[in-house]
């Protein structure tokens, strides 16, 4: 069944009373490239109008602990602490299916090494950082803009502040090389070899108060909004290139593609399993206070 044929079941007349959900993103290639479906009105979407709003992703995290957004991007890091509020929406999952945020300096080195550095890094609630704090323990860290990181770790310092290495998310795993910069690790490997797992990065996340019938029908159409671009992958890129930060297209297709794939319709026994691991040894290496059972809403189904 094709995203076409469960298009068609949705469609309805339009409803001029229709219930505003506020979506938050980042402002990413693979984030656009996931939210184009909705983005654009390629389908009808009953009951319910969006509103997109696009922020980096750890000033995502940190609003939702205020619930500003109904659907929002969240790291499964931030998620932690705010199961009381947010429900995991069973797509739109960004999984580092044996790749993942790296660490990157100026000279090549070791893990031994950067033991008392400074590394610049994008968040202290996301997974990048999390995963960092399991792999290296304690370390000093400066938080900067996400898509400064390769700069700040290229010119060595930050604000004043001297700078050894930086944490790398997003595209800049494509692109670190092209600044001289070397590779120390790639979190997402390593936590393969630990747990022979995925590393799950971050998923959408829905506001409990919503209500069990609307956050079923959000799901839904989430889901609906990925497999229209999956089906739909030439025009979805070319929306999705607008928020590339001049990421070459084949590269732009390379990185969409590691983190807009099967695993973003659906997270998979496998990938509950993934988020389940992460939050306990998060919990276990004294990173994130509190154990955590995560909370997935149900796949969506169709006539």
């Amino acid at each position: 069944m094709t995203s076409a044929d469960l298009l068609e079941m949705t469609s309805t007349t339009e409803n001029p009373g229709a219930k505003l959900i506020r979506v938050g993103h980042s402002p990413d290639a693979d984030d656009a490239f996931m939210f184009y479906g909705l983005a654009k009105d390629c389908f009808d979407t009953q009951h319910y109008r969006f509103e997109h709003e696009l922020v980096d992703i750890e000033t995502l995290n940190r609003r939702a602990f205020q619930g500003e957004l109904e659907l929002t991007a969240l790291s499964l890091h931030a998620y932690a602490y705010l199961s009381d509020r947010y429900m995991i929406c069973s797509c739109g999952a960004s999984m580092g299916d044996n790749y993942g945020p790296m660490i990157v300096t100026r000279n090549p080195c070791t893990r031994d090494d950067l033991r008392g550095k400074t590394i610049a890094v994008p968040g202290t609630l996301t997974t990048a950082y999390l995963s960092c704090r399991m792999w290296l323990k304690e370390f000093d860290h400066v938080v900067v803009p996400f898509d400064e990181v390769l700069d700040v770790v290229e010119q060595g310092s930050y604000q004043g502040k001297s700078i050894d290495a930086g944490l790398v998310i997003h595209e800049g795993q494509l692109t670190y090389q092209t600044q001289n910069l070397h590779l120390v690790v790639d979190l997402g490997k390593w936590w393969m070899e630990q747990t022979g797992l995925p590393l799950p990065l971050g998923a959408n996340g829905i506001r409990k108060d919503l209500g069990p019938d609307v956050i079923r029908d959000v799901n839904k159409y989430l889901y609906l909004s990925i497999k229209h671009g999956l089906e739909h992958r030439h025009k979805a890129l070319d929306y999705a290139l607008g928020w590339g930060r001049g990421l070459e297209r084949d590269k732009a297709d390379t990185f969409v593609g590691m983190y807009v794939n099967e695993w973003t319709l659906d997270f998979t026994d496998r990938g509950r399993q993934a988020v389940r691991e992460l939050l306990k040894r998060g919990y276990e290496a004294g990173v994130i206070t509190k154990l955590v059972e995560p909370e997935f809403v149900d796949p969506p189904t169709f006539p």
